[in-house]
């Protein structure tokens, strides 16, 4: 979850006037013909309206809805809040929630909403086409629709950029006092810890960990802005971060200062890189899980995908986008690690940050 999350709110995206629907709708059969029977189903599910759970806070996104409305006459009914809020919602609910589509951020999350029971599989030859396999769950219960990588930014003037070469390097003694973390209960340093314990095994995952908590001086951050400012700043020399927190404060989303500080960081990808994603699913107990299906199709689609990578200024699902600050990062090389192994890996990594002094 973001530095900026908001409080949960309910939002009703109403489709466009009846015409516009009709027209919008005939245009995208007209791309891609279907036979009468198909043509029936779609027009049913017109005017159905999908209930989403989502963990995702964007502007950009609601557009993006308002996009698949528009086109299909599928309303959205969006409920947006943390994470973990909204699967312990989905399970209260039971069989009584209105919840259609569950989005959750970091494979973790993904992990255990499948683990409870929330999502049901689906079969989509479209997802199947624009997922890559790694980057979905093998029984179909969840898919990606964008990509995040954990990198390491530097302060040039403490840390030489050359001296980052993988994350094992983040516990070079050379390190020791110019080094800060966020602390442990960041999903995305659990999944990173996770993905390191799947590539490198846990006793080297454990000496990893041991000799960054050697270099840590600095109390443990909470959120990752913060760390980027202490690392522009001067009070840190490097620190691990997902790239679309410097993007955001070099696109000036944060005002000019936060601009000005991101503007002295380096990017550092690690080869290979830890990539981490956003993805949704069905829920269990959907009355419209094929509407559902239609709408994450759209969002896993290159058109419908852009713009939800675009919204948080991550990655899409293939290739690197047109974003033309992650395009001065430069590309990286993804260590190929499915998400699925990550998520189910979370309660070990925890238990061997914690053992080994990553509070």
């Amino acid at each position: 979850m973001s530095d900026r999350q908001v409080p949960s709110r309910l939002v009703l995206l109403s489709a466009l006037g009846l015409a516009g629907v009709v027209a919008a709708v005939g245009c995208v059969a007209s791309q891609s013909p279907v036979n009468s029977k198909d043509q029936d189903i779609l027009t049913a599910q017109a005017g159905t309206t999908l209930g989403v759970y989502s963990g995702r806070h964007y502007n950009t996104d609601k557009q993006l809805y308002a996009r698949f409305t528009a086109s299909t006459g599928i309303k959205v009914k969006l409920l947006e809040g943390k994470d973990d809020a909204l699967i312990e919602r989905l399970r209260t609910e039971g069989k009584a929630s209105p919840a259609d589509v569950l989005v959750l951020v970091d494979a973790a999350r993904l992990d255990k909403a499948t683990d409870m029971g929330l999502f049901q599989p689906i079969r989509s030859a479209a997802l199947q086409r624009d997922v890559p396999a790694n980057l979905r769950d093998s029984k179909g219960r969840w898919f990606a629709l964008t990509r995040r990588v954990r990198a390491v930014v530097v302060n040039p003037k403490l840390v030489n950029p050359a001296s980052i070469r993988t994350y094992a390097d983040l516990a070079n003694p050379a390190l020791k006092g110019k080094l800060c973390l966020r602390n442990s209960k960041s999903v995305y340093n659990q999944s990173l810890v996770a993905d390191q314990m799947i590539l490198q095994g846990e006793p080297a995952t454990r000496q990893w960990v041991k000799g960054m908590m050697a270099n840590v001086t600095q109390p443990m951050f909470t959120s990752d802005t913060p760390l980027a400012r202490a690392v522009a700043q001067g009070t840190c020399g490097a620190a691990l971060v997902n790239t679309y927190y410097v993007a955001r404060m070099l696109s000036g989303e944060g005002g000019a200062t936060d601009k000005a500080l991101a503007a002295k960081l380096r990017m550092v990808f690690p080869k290979p890189a830890h990539v981490n994603i956003s993805g949704a699913g069905v829920t269990r107990h959907s009355r419209n899980a094929a509407a559902a299906t239609r709408l994450i199709e759209f969002l896993a689609s290159p058109s419908g995908g852009k713009g939800y990578a675009e919204a948080n200024n991550e990655y899409p699902l293939k290739g690197y986008g047109n974003n033309p600050i992650l395009k001065r990062f430069g590309n990286f090389q993804a260590d190929g690690v499915s998400a699925e192994q990550m998520g189910a890996k979370n309660k070990a990594a925890v238990q061997l940050m914690e053992a080994n002094g990553w509070s």
